[in-house]
């Protein structure tokens, strides 16, 4: 499978199959909540959330791609990851796309 964050491939013709997106709602434990709250005080990285965010995107990128898949694409152009808080601790990634076919 392609991935493309540009409009177009390179020399290449396709059929665009349509919108393709995959998400995921991600948050951390009660215990790791308190004291990536504690961090946050002192300033730094805090990694606990940075490491729920990489996990988030990887679910919703993988999801994308397997929504492509099910539609028959060879690549997705115009690739975009979104996120919003869904409430205190919690976040929504979303990995979109166009699905095309490849002539």
């Amino acid at each position: 499978m392609i991935i493309s964050t540009t409009e177009t491939l390179n020399n290449k013709q396709y059929e665009i199959l349509g919108i393709v997106q995959g998400s995921t709602v991600q948050s951390k434990n009660i215990g790791k909540d308190i004291l990536s709250g504690f961090k946050s005080m002192v300033g730094g990285e805090i990694k606990e959330y940075t490491e729920m965010m990489n996990e988030a995107r990887a679910i919703a990128y993988e999801r994308m791609v397997a929504d492509a898949e099910r539609m028959g694409a060879d690549a997705i152009v115009s690739f975009r990851f979104t996120s919003s808080a869904i409430m205190q601790s919690a976040s929504e990634i979303l990995a979109y796309g166009t699905a095309v076919k490849i002539l």
